[in-house]
């Protein structure tokens, strides 16, 4: 007698075969059996007209801080994940020394858009080092498996202290670095993750320490890291890091690249696809560069007392470093500043998260009576019809609001005959959900199921068994993660039930849940029939999540990636 048996599902096994009808047997956490007639369980479920596929493996999320509080880390799981790969952009709570713990919860505000009210009463700081982190995980329980990246910027904070976002390392510091590296990946980091991306700045507006580190620390902490055999290197690249830095960084380490954020930009629409023909042509030449990008177009709400559109510009820092709201209010005003952005702007255009597009902002919801007749309208219609610039134009509603207006921005990745071609590329990592970060701008948790029901099932883009493909089996030989992404005999029992004629996500709505009652936004799952993790079901067939402890796994053990790639 087995535990579970899901009859009659059309298995899509993750490997991008032709999916097939078949019975399914759960036992202790793995797949015991796959076939017909297979007996008995304790538990037989009717998937007559559902499609079976591994869960999904998310591997850029946020969820660093969250975990701590929130084992189930919500919403993921109820969105098809199943496993979850934290410590992206090198942006991690350890190493972490308590004189520190107020500056990273600080830099974790700014960088990526949390509730420094929920990060202080939530995270639970029963650790120091990176290996007691993941040692914290493992005792107090996860929901979904996870894996974890070692980052680079809590790094140098624990090596450089406050020097951190100042200098380059000495070599000295890169050695203590390299040590700590070492130490991380015996303790079951699955690689090392940075960024040098220019809108991650931190308390107050500096740049976020792994920004201040030079070649050879990067190629240092790199070679360290693939000391232990395996590691796969994330980076969210920036405007200053070319591929071909990243190349030499390849050859020179021997490391697997995974490169974050591949947006396309109406701005610079080529731009994306010459960095993609760059890597391509790396890889040929035994170069393991990856890009990393998303099936979702990046759109955020947001107001002007907290603008990350905008947080990327050198001339928004005076903003980013204001006091308090009536000093934020005082610059915003200052003519000589608003000079600056418009300056800086017109320069950059094409290259960065916000390039000029009054027209892809509007007004969400205004804060007075009196604006209501400006809601769903483009700050670019607006200012026309007042005659003003438009960011003076924002600037000033948003001022006449106390900097409560609220406004959305679609910022990259709309065109989406653009987006389609980079779905196609079979190398790109589909990613980039940021699930547990900018939790008041965005919520991009289901990127899978819009991945499955709009990319698949109504564009056409990739097939069924395509798109599950590239969100299991693909990423988890990218990660070197041996037992999960596929349908297997033998492989951990992480799946996903649905109906393919009606997987989708919901629009995203706002909910106050997060410690000290902090909002975020969140999604719901369209035509999800249930979830298992290690052969527990925590979604029934309403898509309701299930309390229960919580059933996923540390991972610590990895394949080398460079054997599957």
């Amino acid at each position: 007698m087995y535990d579970t048996i899901i009859a009659g599902a059309l298995i899509v096994n993750g490997s991008g075969a032709t999916p097939y009808h078949a019975d399914i047997a759960l036992e202790d956490g793995i797949i015991a059996a796959i076939g017909q007639d297979l007996g008995t369980a304790g538990q037989t479920i009717d998937a007559d007209g559902l499609a079976l596929a591994p869960g999904i493996i998310d591997g850029h999320t946020h969820y660093d801080a969250q975990i701590t509080w929130d084992p189930y880390v919500a919403p993921s799981p109820a969105l098809g994940v199943t496993t979850i790969v934290i410590g992206n952009c090198g942006f991690t709570i350890a190493p972490c020394r308590p004189d520190d713990r107020d500056l990273v919860t600080r830099n974790l505000t700014q960088v990526e858009g949390m509730s420094l009210e929920a990060l202080q009463t939530g995270i639970n700081w029963d650790f120091e080092t990176f290996p007691e982190y993941l040692d914290s995980l493992a005792a107090r329980g996860v929901g979904p498996n996870v894996a974890a990246f070692f980052g680079h910027s809590s790094l140098r904070c624990f090596v450089l202290g406050d020097d951190a976002s100042q200098r380059a390392a000495t070599d000295a510091e890169i050695a203590t670095m390299a040590d700590l590296v070492r130490q991380a990946m015996a303790a079951g980091a699955v690689g090392f993750a940075t960024s040098t991306n220019e809108p991650h700045n931190g308390a107050g507006g500096i740049p976020m320490p792994s920004r201040l580190a030079d070649e050879k620390e990067m190629t240092a902490l790199t070679a360290a890291m693939r000391e232990s055999g395996r590691g796969l290197f994330m980076l969210t690249k920036g405007m200053g890091t070319s591929v071909a830095d990243l190349e030499r960084l390849a050859a020179d380490t021997g490391a697997p690249i995974l490169i974050a954020a591949m947006f396309h930009s109406n701005q610079d629409p080529d731009g994306v696809f010459t960095q993609f023909d760059a890597m391509t042509q790396a890889r040929a030449r035994g170069h393991m560069l990856i890009p990393q990008t998303s099936c979702c177009p990046l759109t955020m709400d947001f107001t002007m007392a907290s603008p990350y559109l905008f947080e990327g510009l050198a001339a928004w820092r005076p903003a980013i470093a204001a006091r308090d709201q009536a000093h934020l209010t005082a610059i915003y005003r200052d003519p000589a500043f608003r000079a600056a952005v418009k300056q800086e702007l017109a320069q950059t255009h094409g290259k960065g998260l916000f390039n000029d597009e009054w027209d892809a902002i509007h007004i969400v919801e205004a804060a007075r009576p009196e604006n209501v007749s400006l809601e769903n309208r483009s700050i670019a219609e607006i200012a026309a019809e007042r005659g003003l610039a438009p960011l003076d134009c924002i600037l000033e509603i948003a001022l006449s609001e106390d900097l409560a207006t609220t406004f959305v921005a679609a910022l990259l990745h709309s065109d989406e005959a653009a987006v389609s071609r980079l779905l196609r590329a079979p190398e790109a990592h589909i990613a980039l959900s940021d699930a547990g970060a900018h939790l008041t701008f965005l919520c991009d948790a289901g990127f899978g199921l819009h991945l499955l029901g709009h990319w698949s099932r109504e564009r056409g883009v990739l097939s069924l068994e395509q798109a599950v493909h590239r969100l299991t089996q693909q990423p988890a030989n990218l990660f070197g993660i041996t037992d999960r992404g596929s349908i297997a005999v033998g492989q951990a029992a992480d799946l996903m039930l649905f109906d393919p004629r009606t997987i989708g996500r919901t629009a995203k709505r706002r909910v106050h849940d997060l410690p000290a009652g902090a909002s975020r936004l969140t999604t719901d799952a369209i035509g999800l029939h249930g979830v298992w993790v290690n052969g527990h079901r925590i979604v029934d067939a309403q898509g309701r999540h299930l309390d229960q402890p919580p059933p996923g796994k540390l991972l610590r053990h990895f394949a080398d990636p460079m054997n599957a790639l």
